[in-house]
């Protein structure tokens, strides 16, 4: 075998020794991959040789290399993380990427160390530490599972027990989440620097902890020198470690205070000449609380503000004055001082810390200690610190006028008098010196110094030992001299050996001179030092008014200063004193006693083999304290320092007997003691006890050869004897005996190690199984000895004694018999299943010996039913709020009283141990059916509770595979009990559901769902386990083909479990369990003659399964697939086609396929970051598909809710309202009661219809919806009105007049719409290979809707053109989209085409309720005339019928019909000119009007006409069209041709006049370029051979009327609203569809210049009307750049829209509007024939008065107002009329007759449009071909007023009542096949059939959509009661009758 390793070229690069194996016969191999070597070749090979064990041998052999498992998992490990490190690049997780690829380098280099195999093994044991740690980070970051290890390695579930597997895993969990907090703590203190305005002087700072609660400073200080910078003098010390502190010092009222001294003059402000003596003098101080460190970022320095102290005597206290906040005592010491210092907490062992710090602690960091021991004090400690604090003097003047400066030296002085070098510290962080100097208060005889020093003076040279104080008075004079004026001195330790007493010392201050010799310390020590032990009669000390006070303390772990102490340890010297020295012993600190431990042993070990008699009891006494001394948390680290006196320093050899002796004595007296508390201390010791009993027996036995022997086994016995005795004691309740028995039972187990030493396995076990059997058998439950006889019975399970077998086989009955009677009752369940798992813990898997299969078969018959229930118990208890079922370490179990997760694991360590015969046992010990029943049902549905997710932690994946094998081979086991039992005659149907229901669960649980998994995990997972799905499935069909006749019982209950199963992508098990649908299928259809049932059931249950997310692409093959897949069973398919029922089959096979499609589709969609437009498409097509083919109505108002909130998310409000008119639909006004449902509460129908209405309402307004809200609004109000309820009819009408008011006040934007095909298997079933038409979003144009679905779709490509797509497209495996912009077509013409109807109502109808759209692609026929590209330039025009209308319940419907039709280049010119004359009438008017600010517009249109018309627009297509060759060619065009001769005349005039008009408005500083157009005007006409215009067109101008029955209310469109600056520029001709769609579909540039020609407009992009396009290079691409359709009635004040100039500021953004855009209707009148004329003329006479021609729109003036006798301009002509299909052709220029202008004025026609602005309806404008006629797909009815033509034979002047027969096949088929209409309007009227080309015929009118009653309406009714044709007031629309919802 061998390892791919890293190997070394010759160079010093390392190369990756991996291997592609792209060449012949190669093999891949990566970095760590483990070979088989059968042969070796010669040659070179990069491979390194190693052992390795082979596991299964054969086909599945596992190759295990022979080295350290951390290196395996390390290699596996790596593998597993860099294919997901490249996904955390992917997903843009930087930090965890970075962090990740760090981690992974260093994990690589300490697996080269380890590989290496040079480490020491304590280097060793820190690197498997290190990298497990390691990958455990990384795992825990990555979401991966948590390994179970043991020493650092992996551990293999199969080798260990499942309860100590449950254990590993629980410790690691627990410690990974629960972090142990660190019970020490320590402060890190950097001095950095000092900043002040003021320095000059070296300055001292100490640091120190001060305890601002007790006054007290709780650490020593930290010393740091200053330059005169303000700086360290050494960088090196200036760094400490504040050690030990304890949590109760983490408080607000501790502080780090550091005092600042200076070292200079006595005055700051001195000269520096004065005196050349430095003087230590105060300076300042600051202060922190350490609190602030715990919340503050611990890396920030901290800049500590320096307070100086008012009055220098107040320097000792100006810390407290700080933290007192005592303002009036200090101040600042400088506005710009400050003490800048870093600061930071640190925690746990200092070792440790320096491990992991150890930037921190490279730069010398010094120690400060603590002021006395730390919490725990840790044996081995040396210290021995003396503190003396200079606290305060008393000094007398001197003789001076003036106080002294006082100083005070300080030395410390060995015995013989000389100076002890560097042993006096002022601090940590400097070295020690020989003597101190304090700081000096200036004039001060009653100087506080509070300075403390420190002497680490040695042991040995304590004694003897003093130190010395001399008092120096400092002058201020010139010379500075320090005179000498007295000394203090004080002993380090008294004659007695204790050392100086802690506390404050009065010292006398011995006077002296300068010259006095102090060298001879023999001279002073004989005088008195302190006041307090001076003698009676020394009355000249005692007069001595100078003082000296200091403060000492101790802290040293060799010397005492206690007196019982020493006199103890010297028990010898005094023997008489013995026993009151034992006596004293207990009062005695325990710190004094562990520091002399092993002496004290001694001296009471001394004294019992001497005195046994005499002192035996207060020895024993003394022995139990100083035991119990030690259980202590502050003592308790000495334990081990006894543990070794014991084993090493003992030598009682004889000390047993008197142990024993004394032991009995006590617990013989247990029974009669009244006071038991002394008994209870000497149990507690008994531990210890018995290791000095123990011990002493062996060191008897060494020395004498084991003499006594049996006298020794008899006093144990004895003893015993005793002990089961008491413990044997009943009480009625919780007594005094009840406590002790609790004390001894808690330390009887430590005793039983120590029994071990000199008693066999056999005979200890005994004493414990005799001893614990003495208890009383029956307590209160409320008794304390039950819960500790438990914790007696856990210590002895975890003892060594139970371990070994011999013993455990005496111990076992006991403790399950204790066990068994807790579990029943149900108490103490936390230390029951602590028992159990250590019990089971020792049962390894593979252990076949025979007294454990005898211990196996003994816990199964006590516990295994009781561990059922208690399972059972535990998980049906009520649970707190905010706990979930987790059952792991501590938060399993606190939810279950902490025990759940561990009686699991004993469950399955149980079951695992159990074999065949132990399951046969077990079946038969059952004597009824009952009871097996019971068992069964038992297990089953612990079972169900193991496997579900909560039981364990997420990444518990170990635990949990663990789990299911043996839930399986349980299972495997107990089925044929089940098939034994209760089947046939004795079938319990409760017992094979509860069986059914587990396997379904068991199978569909997340863990064993092995495709989620990386691939190297599914590879472990089925070497160790298989697939064990496969394994249940096979067993739930073999279980269900022994079901015979009884399956019935489970059809259809068990068709959702087992579809469930289906659904799990595994081939094998799909195809075991998906006949058994057959099976279902059959044995219903031979019941019932049917399998409704079964459908019903797989329906539903289909639809929530897989929105779940279950199923896949591959599952609806196999539902639906005649081809028999993955194995012997054939398809479902296939086996029913043999059936006699196989079309019923074959249609629910059908069916449920079709139905999983757009399941699959929807769970697809509504994945996380799925765009809303496919989510709500999907969601659209599923709920369409319940309705029409499932008739599911619940599932069908489900998902209209879930379509509802998804629009309502996304903002589509109007789509929103029709989704929920959906479910309005299905309810009546009726009180039948609806239960609860959805978010609906019980109610009346009636209430649920009220409330859906007011709803969609709501969001009809939000969507600017109005004129649909009115309608529910009226619906409503009938309602209210019906039932009297006028307060609610009231506020119905405010509503609906609200609405009516936001129509005509409010703005409303038009949507643009655009058709967008999906082509390519890649789409979603719902989109394959259809094509949509979509309604975009406000604003939106074409580019922004391509770029956004681009963005749905990312992986689709967009096609460069737009014909329709071939089958190689159709069926590619990718994703291809057609988008281009369409023209909605109208269906309420008679609204769009009615005179005096506002725009922005109108604007409503051309955008709503519509099924037909329009798109136009130019194209040449035939040879292209390179000169004139007109004559050939043909239009392909397409109109595509939706599905459903829109806006409907969706912003996109898919087109149902396409029909194609071409329109002639003559045709197509006759379009341009109509529009281009329309354009400019409506120009025209406005500018006469006023509505124009500016005449910009105006002026760039007549520039680009005329100028286009010069160079020869007009020209081209005279000579396309008017050359004899054309017109022999095509004699049927001849109406045609006549029809453009007119138009272009008409151009001409409409110019004439517009130059007129021009001429009156333009500025001055355009004058220039009007002369220029009148120029070119008359070159124009000349171009076109006009040389006088004809007749008719003299005579008949178009007049522009302001006339109307509505001029008072809105008739003219506000002049300045930003409607008439869009509508000018969007109904420009200049939109011609060629315009249009060359830039949407990218026709070539050359096309756009053929449309350019067609206009006959001027290229300059300056002109905001210039028609030519830009190029387009994509299919998709559009010039859309037109300002918003934005549409108001609002006046303009309130509006202050831009001037149409700033609208339009480039002519691309007129040539990019949408075809829609063009004029609703032509404005040109027609010739008429003289019998028209006559009726015309009598019909207008004998209606309306005739009016004057205007030419102005101002619909201020009065109606009747005259012309001004100065507007003297060229009439604008009439149009020729046209009737019917035919075309009148002109044989001469003029008409037989043409109307005057007053003759054909007329007040039915409201010009308030600039649309429709400059003319009168000629009743047959609808047959004009304006462009955007063209677009609504059909014609307009008459409009009412005298110009109209009557109505054709075969339709009616009123609403139509039938349609053509195309139109009703079109409404039968859609009723058949489509799902209701979802409109507001019932479409009781089919659709119109697509226009045929206009040339041929005239489509017949049809019934405007119902509307609400317009006054108009009733107006012109009135007034023309005698016209035939009028409108009649359309009825209000009710619903049809429709199924009435259940819900």
């Amino acid at each position: 075998y061998c390892e791919i390793r890293r190997f070394a070229c010759f160079s010093d690069v390392s190369v990756l020794a991996s291997f592609r194996g792209t060449v012949q016969h190669g093999l891949p191999l990566e970095i760590g991959d483990t070979v088989q070597i059968l042969e070796k070749c010669e040659g070179i090979i990069y491979i390194h040789l190693k052992s390795a064990d082979i596991k299964n041998k054969g086909q599945f052999e596992t190759v295990i290399p022979n080295e350290d498992s951390v290196i395996t998992e390390m290699t596996s490990t790596l593998r597993d993380w860099g294919s997901m490190w490249k996904q955390l690049y992917v997903r843009n997780e930087g930090d965890l990427f970075h962090r990740l690829w760090h981690v992974m380098n260093e994990i690589l280099d300490l697996r080269r160390q380890v590989l290496v195999g040079h480490l020491t093994l304590d280097r060793m044991r820190d690197v498997k530490q290190h990298i497990t740690a390691r990958l455990d980070w990384g795992n825990e970051q990555l979401g991966l599972d948590l390994v179970p290890r043991r020493d650092f390695g992996m551990v293999d579930p199969d080798e260990i027990s499942v309860t100590e597997l449950y254990r590993l895993m629980e410790h690691r969990h627990r410690k990974k989440e629960t972090p142990v907090p660190a019970s020490t703590h320590h402060l890190f203190v950097q001095a950095k620097s000092l900043m002040s305005t003021n320095l000059g002087e070296e300055l001292e700072v100490f640091f120190s902890i001060y305890d601002g609660r007790e006054g007290r400073p709780l650490s020593e200080r930290f010393f740091v020198r200053l330059n005169k910078n303000g700086v360290p003098k050494s960088p090196e010390r200036q760094c400490t470690l504040f050690v030990d502190l304890g949590s109760s010092d983490l408080r607000k009222d501790v502080y780090v205070v550091a005092h600042i001294i200076r070292i200079g003059r006595m005055g700051a402000g001195e000269k520096k000449n004065v005196c050349s003596v430095q003087y230590r003098r105060p300076f300042g101080c600051a202060v922190v609380s350490i609190a602030d460190l715990l919340t503050a970022d611990s890396k920030d320095d901290h800049l500590l503000k320096v307070y100086a102290c008012n009055t220098e005597s107040e320097w000792y206290q100006i810390h407290e004055n700080i933290i007192r906040k005592a303002n009036a005592r200090y101040n600042l010491s400088g506005s710009n001082t400050g003490l800048s210092v870093s600061l930071q907490l640190l925690h746990g062992d200092v070792e440790q810390l320096r491990r992991e710090f150890m930037v921190l602690f490279s730069r010398g960091v010094s120690v400060t200690k603590k002021l006395g021991f730390s919490d725990i004090i840790m044996p081995g400690e040396m210290r021995n610190d003396l503190y003396i604090t200079l606290e305060k003097g008393e000094f007398e003047k001197g003789g001076k006028s003036v106080a002294r400066n006082v100083e005070i030296t300080m030395y410390a002085l060995d015995i013989d008098g000389q100076i002890l070098k560097g042993q006096v510290a002022a601090g940590s962080g400097e070295p020690g010196a020989d003597e101190y100097h304090s700081f000096v208060l200036y004039h001060n005889n009653s100087p506080r110094w509070a300075e403390q020093i420190k002497l680490p003076i040695p042991v040995d040279m304590f004694r003897g030992s003093h130190v010395r104080f001399e008092f120096r008075h400092c002058s201020t004079k010139d010379k500075g001299e320090k005179k000498l004026f007295g000394f203090s001195f004080v002993p380090l330790m008294q004659e007695d050996g204790r050392t100086l007493p802690d506390g404050t010392h009065e010292l006398i201050v011995h006077k002296c001179e300068e010259n006095t010799n102090l060298q001879d310390s023999a001279r002073y020590l004989k005088l008195p030092c302190s006041k307090g032990n001076l003698p009676g009669n020394n009355q000249a000390v005692k007069g001595n008014k100078e003082s000296f006070w200091i403060t000492s303390f101790l802290c040293s772990t060799k010397l005492t200063q206690n007196g019982d102490m020493l006199d103890l340890l010297k028990w010898r010297a005094h023997p008489e004193r013995i026993g009151d020295c034992l006596s004293k012993l207990k009062e005695i600190d325990g710190s004094e006693i562990v520091k002399f431990l092993q002496d004290t042993l001694d001296t009471l070990f001394g004294i019992l083999d001497e005195g046994a008699q005499r002192y035996g009891l207060k020895v024993f006494d003394s022995l139990v304290h100083i035991i119990n001394l030690l259980q202590d948390s502050k003592f308790q680290h000495f334990k081990p320092v006894m543990d070794t006196y014991i084993e090493s320093h003992f030598a009682g050899a004889l000390s047993y007997r008197d142990l024993i002796k004394v032991l009995k004595w006590y617990v013989d007296r247990i029974i009669e003691a009244e006071h038991q508390e002394h008994i209870r201390q000497v149990l507690k010791a008994t531990e210890y006890i018995f290791k000095y009993i123990i011990q002493s027996r062996r060191l008897f036995s060494l020395a004498t050869g084991g003499q006594n022997e049996e006298e020794f086994r008899c006093c144990i016995h004895e003893l015993f004897m005793s002990i089961r005795f008491f413990l044997s004691q009943e009480s009625s309740g919780p007594g005094p005996m009840n406590q002790t028995q609790v004390v001894f039972l808690q330390t009887f187990p430590a005793v039983y190690s120590e029994l071990l030493k000199l008693f066999s396995v056999r005979e200890v076990a005994t004493f414990v199984r005799e001893t614990l059997g003495s208890l009383p058998a029956t307590l209160h439950s409320d008794c304390p000895l039950e819960a500790v006889k438990l914790q007696c019975i856990a210590k002895t399970v975890e003892s060594q004694l139970y371990i070994n077998p011999e013993s455990r086989c005496i111990l076992l009955p006991v403790v399950l018999r204790l066990l068994q009677v807790h579990m029943q009752e149900q108490r103490d369940l936390v230390m029951c299943a602590h028992i159990l798992t250590s019990m089971l813990s020792l049962l390894k898997k593979d252990d076949s010996e025979q007294p454990l299969l005898e211990e196996v078969d003994l816990i199964v018959d006590s516990l295994l039913g009781v561990l059922l229930r208690t399972i059972l118990e535990i998980t049906n208890r009520p649970q707190p709020a905010g706990n979930t079922l987790r059952l792991q370490y501590q938060d399993v179990t606190v939810s279950h009283d902490g025990c759940a997760g561990e009686f699991v694991a004993c469950l399955l360590a149980l079951l695992r141990q159990m074999s065949d015969k132990h399951y046969q046992k077990l079946l038969q010990c059952f004597t009824s059916k009952d009871d097996l029943r019971d068992f069964l049902l038992q297990i089953f549905t612990v079972f169900r509770i193991l496997i579900r997710p909560e039981m364990f932690p997420k990444d518990w994946t170990v635990m949990r595979l663990v789990t299911n094998n043996v839930i399986i081979t349980t299972v495997l086991y107990l089925s044929d009990a089940l098939r034994k039992n209760y089947l046939n005659e004795k079938f319990d149907y409760k017992v094979w559901d509860s069986y059914f229901y587990l396997a379904v669960i068991f199978i569909n649980q997340p863990c064993l769902q092995l495709e989620s998994f990386s691939s190297s995990k599914r590879k472990k997972v089925l070497e160790k386990y298989g697939d064990m799905r496969v394994m249940m499935g096979c067993e739930i069909f073999s279980m269900w083909q022994n079901l015979g006749e009884h399956k019935l019982n489970f059809i259809p209950a068990m068709i959702g479990p087992f579809l469930e199963v289906t659904l799990v992508p595994q081939p094998d098990l799909r195809n075991v369990m998906i006949p058994i649908f057959h099976d279902m299928m059959d044995w219903e259809q031979r019941r019932s003659g049917n399998f409704k049932q079964v459908e019903a059931k797989l329906i539903d249950k289909l639809d929530s399964l897989m929105s779940e997310g279950k199923g896949d692409e591959t599952y609806r093959e196999l539902f639906n697939s005649i081809i028999p897949l993955f194995g012997p069973y054939p398809s479902l398919l296939k086996k029913i086609e043999r059936e006699t029922w196989r079309e019923s089959g074959i249609s629910l096979i059908a069916t449920v396929t079709r139905l999983m499609e757009r399941l699959l589709d929807y769970r697809d969609c509504m994945k996380l970051g799925e765009v809303d437009g496919k989510k709500i498409g999907c969601t659209v097509s599923l709920l369409n598909f319940y309705k029409t083919e499932l008739n599911k109505e619940e599932m069908y108002i489900r998902y209209i809710h879930k379509l509802y909130d998804l629009h309502l998310k996304a903002q589509n409000y109007t789509e929103a309202s029709y989704t929920l008119l959906l479910y309005d639909e299905l309810l009546e006004w009726s009180e039948r009661p609806l239960r609860e449902f959805l978010n609906y509460p019980m109610q009346t129908e009636w209430q649920r219809k009220e409330y859906l209405h007011l709803t969609i309402i709501q969001n009809f307004d939000r969507g600017k919806c109005w004129e649909n809200g009115i309608l529910l609004c009226r619906e409503l109000a009938d309602q209210y009105e019906s039932y009297y309820d006028y307060r609610n009819l009231s506020k119905m009408r405010m509503m609906e007049a609200s609405l009516y008011d936001k129509i005509m006040d409010q703005q409303r934007l038009e949507p643009e719409f655009f058709r967008i095909g999906f082509y390519g298997k890649k789409f979603p079933f719902f989109l394959r290979n259809k094509e949509f038409v979509c309604r975009g979003h406000d604003y939106e144009r074409l580019e922004a809707f391509q770029q956004r679905m681009l963005n749905e779709f990312p992986h689709a490509i967009a096609m460069q053109h737009a014909n329709q797509p071939d089958q190689t497209i159709y069926q590619a495996d990718a994703q291809y989209l057609q988008i281009y912009a369409v023209s909605p077509i109208p269906e309420s013409q008679d609204v769009l085409q009615r005179d005096g109807v506002p725009d922005n109502i109108k604007s409503f109808y051309k955008v709503n309720h519509i099924w037909k759209f329009r798109y136009d692609r130019p194209f040449h026929k035939g040879t292209k005339d390179k000169e004139n590209e007109f004559k050939s330039l043909w239009v392909e025009r397409t109109t595509l019928t939706l599905v459903q209308s829109l806006p409907g319940i969706s912003r996109w419907f898919e087109v149902e019909k396409r029909e194609l039709v071409e329109v002639s280049p003559l045709e197509n010119a006759i379009e341009v000119i109509e529009n281009k004359n329309l354009q400019l009438r409506t120009l025209i008017t406005q500018c006469q009007a006023r509505q124009m600010q500016n005449i910009n517009p105006l002026t760039m249109c007549l520039n680009g006409v005329i100028d286009a018309a010069v160079n020869g627009g007009l020209a081209r297509y005279q000579e396309a069209f008017f050359v004899k060759d054309y017109i022999v060619n095509h004699p049927e065009d001849g109406d045609k041709i006549g029809r453009l001769r007119e138009l272009m005349f008409e151009q001409a005039h409409i110019l004439e006049f517009g130059l007129a008009v021009h001429e009156k408005f333009v500025p001055q500083d355009m004058r220039p370029l009007h002369k220029k157009l009148v120029d070119q005007f008359h070159l124009m006409k000349s171009s076109l051979g006009i040389q006088e215009f004809p007749a008719y067109v003299r005579a008949s101008p178009i007049h522009f009327t302001n006339g109307s029955p509505r001029t008072c209310r809105n008739s003219v469109p506000n002049i300045l609203s930003p409607e008439g600056a869009r509508l000018v520029a969007r109904r420009s001709p200049l939109t011609y569809p060629a315009v249009n769609r060359y830039s949407s579909s990218s026709l070539s540039s050359q096309a756009s210049n053929e449309v350019s020609n067609i206009t006959g407009q001027s290229e300059s992009s300056d002109e905001v009307f210039n028609m030519q396009p830009s190029p387009s290079t994509s299919s998709l691409s559009s010039n859309h750049s037109a300002s918003p359709n934005v549409t108001s009635s609002a006046p303009s004040s309130a509006r202050g829209s831009p001037q149409l100039l700033d609208k339009h500021k480039h002519s691309r953004d007129n040539a990019c509007l949408s075809p829609r855009d063009r004029p609703c209707s032509a404005i040109y009148p027609n010739p008429l024939d003289s019998t028209q004329v006559t009726l015309i003329h009598v019909l207008y006479t004998e209606v309306v008065k005739p009016l004057p021609s205007s030419w102005s729109l101002d619909s201020g003036k009065d109606a009747n107002a005259q012309l001004p006798d100065k507007f003297l301009v060229p009439p604008v002509p009439p149009r020729p009329h046209r009737s019917g299909n035919k075309r009148i052709t002109l044989s001469n220029p003029a008409p037989p007759f043409t109307p005057s202008p007053t003759e054909c004025h007329s007040a039915g026609l409201v010009s308030n449009s600039p649309v429709l602005s400059g003319s009168y309806s000629s009743g047959i404008s609808s047959l004009s071909r304006c462009s955007v006629s063209e677009a609504s797909g059909t014609e307009g009815p008459p409009m009412l007023g005298v110009a109209s033509d009557p109505p054709p034979p075969h339709t009616s002047s009123h609403l139509p009542t039938s349609a053509s027969s195309g139109s009703d096949e079109l409404t039968t088929r859609r009723e058949n096949k489509t799902p209701p209409p979802y409109s507001v309007y019932e479409r009781t009227n089919p659709r119109r059939p697509v226009p045929l080309p206009h040339s041929l015929s005239i489509p017949p009118p049809t019934e405007p959509p119902a509307l609400p009653p317009k006054p108009h309406q009733l107006r012109i009714a009135n007034k023309l009661d005698s016209d035939p044709r009028r409108l009649e007031q359309p009825p209000r629309p009710r619903p049809l009758p429709r199924k009435v919802s259940q819900l």
